[in-house]
């Protein structure tokens, strides 16, 4: 009777933990280069505060946290004009929409004001935050900068937006429209949001100003090699804690929200952590 019972619970201890490694899976990931970011320099004027307070005059009713952040960003936006041929207006416009002015909580914790998500291939780190879907992936920078540039590219390297190119830098109402049937953004509306955010702040003035008026050159990113060992996966499965999975992988709560990115210890079933 005794060698029945230890039988059995040596047959539910391995099928317990045969369940518990179905939820892992493994990550190879293949050496390769990854851009380091660069300390952001200043950025000639483009006469964003003269054209703040022109805006002040003709409407006091105006965001003021939509002011602030083309006074800080529209350097920026005519840099990313000069350099990937992107209305200045789409990518302020975008970035005060997708960002809330700079204030949202992916803005503020991760410098990410165009919501662009990880994607196959980003190397850099990673955040996860609730949009589409629970926990989604979202990708974090050390400066505002780097957010912008990685925007440019973003559009710039991927074949569906190719065809926004044709439209030059000063018909920002067909990129607007274009963004949204290339699949930028899933809302109906968003053309219509960009186009008036443009509209109301006057953001089509920064799409005229010209390369020789804006004397400044980036400089060049470095590369660092990288080679990562192969990274665990967990799917998190109902009746989990981060404290539960923290024991199970031999971490400590802390620890696992860093690697994650994770500012609270909300998890959602089916989402990925890293345990490794």
């Amino acid at each position: 009777m005794n060698l029945r019972i230890v039988i059995y619970l040596c047959c539910s201890a391995l099928f317990f933990a045969c369940g518990s490694n179905k939820n892992i899976r493994k990550q190879k990931k293949n050496p390769g280069k990854v851009q380091v970011e660069t300390k952001p320099v200043k950025l000639p004027a483009v006469d964003q505060n003269k054209h703040v307070k022109k805006l002040e005059r003709k409407d006091k009713n105006l965001n003021s946290h939509t002011l602030t952040y083309i006074k800080k960003y529209a350097p920026l936006a005519v840099l990313e004009m000069h350099e990937y041929k992107i209305p200045a207006s789409i990518t302020l416009a975008q970035g005060i929409l997708e960002s809330g002015r700079g204030r949202s909580e992916l803005a503020r914790k991760s410098n990410n004001h165009f919501g662009i998500k990880c994607h196959t291939g980003w190397k850099g780190e990673r955040v996860y935050h609730d949009d589409d879907a629970k926990g989604e992936c979202f990708r974090k920078y050390t400066y505002v900068e780097s957010s912008f540039n990685d925007h440019s590219k973003f559009l710039t390297e991927r074949r569906r937006y190719a065809f926004l190119f044709s439209y030059g830098t000063k018909d920002y109402k067909k990129w607007a429209r274009g963004l949204k049937k290339a699949g930028y953004a899933t809302d109906r509306k968003y053309p219509n949001k960009l186009i008036k955010i443009i509209e109301d702040y006057e953001l089509y003035e920064f799409d005229k100003i010209k390369k020789k008026d804006f004397t400044f050159k980036r400089p060049k990113l470095k590369e660092k090699i990288f080679n990562e060992s192969k990274i665990e996966i967990y799917e998190v499965k109902k009746g989990d804690t981060l404290y539960s999975i923290s024991r199970r992988f031999g971490l400590s709560v802390d620890k696992l929200k860093k690697i994650n990115g994770l500012n609270n210890n909300t998890i959602s079933i089916g989402q990925k952590l890293k345990i490794k």
